[in-house]
C-alpha cells in the first residue's frame, strides 16, 4: 500500500492514521506544503490523505499552492485512489467535486456528538458509524454535500459533517483521528481560536474529553480504514 499525505502544517499531522499505516506496514510519503510545494506522480501512490489546517481552500492569494492541490486531489479522485480528507481536507475534496465550501454560522471547537444520517446506513463505510459518538471537532468553516456524495454524518453545530463519494472518498470534517498529543499541538498553535461561542470549549474541557472519548473515535477511525483497505 503506497499512501502519499498532503500535510499543511507541522502541527497538524495524521496522528492516529499514522499508527494505522505503521500496523499495516505502508510506504508513505509526505508533501508538506510549508515546506514544499512539490506534488507526486499520481500513478505511483494508490491512497492520498489530505490533513487538516488553518487555512481555507478560498486562500488561495495567500497559498498558491492550494489550486495545485485541489486539481491533485480532483484527479485522484477521478483516477479511483482512495482519498481520505480531515477537516481542511475534507473542505478540499469537497470542493474538488464542485462543492461551496464557506464559514459555518458557528465555530465548533471542542467534543460534540454526531449523528449518523439515514442514508449512511445503506453505504459501506456510513454503516460502520454508530447512531452517535462524540467526536473532536477543531473548525470554523463548513462545505455543501457535492452532487452524487452521500451524507453520512452531523452535529448541531454543523450538519455536514462527512460524506462519502462513491466507495473509496470519504470527507471528515470532524477529528477521529485526534491523539491526545495531536489535541495539545492544536492547543499550542490555535489557542487565539478559543475565543467565546455556544460550541467552544475550555482547554481543560478539551484535554479531559480525550480520555473519555479518544478510544472511541480511534475504533471508528481504524475500522472505516480497514474496510477502505479491504479491497487493496
Amino acid at each position: 500500500m503506497r499512501v502519499h499525505v498532503f500535510q499543511h502544517v507541522p502541527f497538524e499531522g495524521p496522528a492516529a492514521i499514522g499508527e494505522w499505516m505503521t500496523r499495516r506496514a505502508a510506504t508513505v510519503t509526505y508533501t508538506r506544503f510549508f515546506e514544499t510545494c512539490d506534488l507526486p506522480d499520481s500513478d505511483e501512490i494508490d491512497w492520498l490523505i489530505v490533513m487538516g489546517g488553518p487555512m481555507g481552500v478560498y486562500d488561495e492569494s495567500e497559498h498558491p499552492w492550494l489550486r495545485d492541490e485541489t486539481r491533485f486531489i480532483e484527479r485522484a479522485i477521478a483516477q479511483g485512489k482512495t482519498v481520505i480528507g480531515i477537516c481542511l481536507g475534507a473542505q478540499l475534496i469537497a470542493s474538488s467535486l464542485g462543492a461551496r465550501v464557506f464559514r459555518n454560522e458557528h465555530r465548533e471547537i471542542g467534543w460534540f456528538d454526531i449523528t449518523r444520517t439515514d442514508e449512511a446506513a445503506g453505504h459501506r463505510i456510513g454503516m460502520l458509524f454508530p447512531e452517535r459518538i462524540t467526536a473532536f471537532h477543531w473548525h470554523g468553516d463548513t462545505f455543501d454535500i457535492p452532487r452524487d456524495a452521500v451524507r453520512l454524518a452531523g452535529s448541531d453545530a454543523c450538519p455536514n459533517q462527512a460524506f462519502a463519494f462513491g466507495d473509496r472518498v470519504l470527507a471528515l470534517q470532524c477529528h477521529i483521528e485526534s491523539t491526545a498529543e495531536s489535541i495539545e499541538s492544536l492547543l499550542v498553535n490555535c489557542a487565539n481560536e478559543l475565543t467565546r461561542g455556544p460550541y467552544l470549549q475550555d482547554p481543560e474541557s478539551i484535554r479531559s474529553g480525550y480520555a473519555t472519548h479518544g478510544e472511541d473515535t480511534r475504533a471508528l477511525l481504524h475500522s472505516v480504514l480497514d474496510a477502505l483497505a479491504r479491497d487493496e
